[in-house]
């Protein structure tokens, strides 16, 4: 009888501590799951699950898209004019994205949300950018993590490509997501977790 009351308590115990422990919870996006909490290599401070939904292209879910923060914020003008760290995750649902269709979302992202002259500023960067990605499969991971004083580390099937440099270069990237004409309506709001707060 003491066996069993001490087995239930390191149960009970284990349990608690897994609904405590913030870094083992998981949100549940089409089948991914990504932790509330994130340590990236570089960065000091765990940075915490701002909000995660998918990317559909007419009714084809393209990828899961996760952006992390150093605390969570609804705002995207506070996210986009306040260079601070954080990481975006995009995990592939579809089939095959082709390289070209990456490049050419890209470019047009950045073309819509930056000034022209900010565009033509950051051109040279953004080729380099471009030049990280290919052909992405279904389970394939993008991480895109900016580091503070270094830049933002691109990570494509648990593979580093480079760091491009530059606070400017990361708010125009984040602004594919959460400027005024975002890749959509309902993965901007879903990262920002306005969904959650309705």
């Amino acid at each position: 009888m003491k066996l069993s009351g001490r087995i239930f308590q390191a149960v009970l115990g284990l349990s608690f501590g897994l609904l405590f422990n913030s870094s083992l919870v998981a949100r549940d996006v089409a089948g991914i799951s990504f932790s509330e909490q994130v340590s990236v290599d570089g960065i000091e401070k765990q940075l915490v699950l701002n909000g995660a939904g998918i990317r559909y292209k007419f009714f084809f879910k393209i990828y899961a898209g996760a952006l992390y923060l150093p605390a969570k914020q609804s705002s995207a003008d506070a996210v986009l004019k306040t260079p601070q760290a954080n990481r975006v995750v995009m995990h592939f649902l579809y089939d095959e994205v082709e390289k070209e269709k990456l490049v050419n979302a890209w470019l047009e992202g950045f073309e819509e949300n930056v000034e022209s002259a900010v565009f033509i500023a950051l051109k040279d960067r953004l080729d380099k950018f471009n030049a990280m990605f290919l052909n992405l499969h279904k389970g394939d991971v993008v991480l895109l993590d900016y580091i503070p004083e270094q830049g933002t580390r691109v990570t494509i099937k648990g593979e580093q490509k480079g760091v491009i440099n530059g606070a400017d270069f990361n708010q125009a990237l984040l602004s594919v997501w959460l400027g005024k004409e975002p890749v959509t309506e309902e993965l901007k709001d879903a990262m920002l977790g306005v969904e959650e707060d309705e």
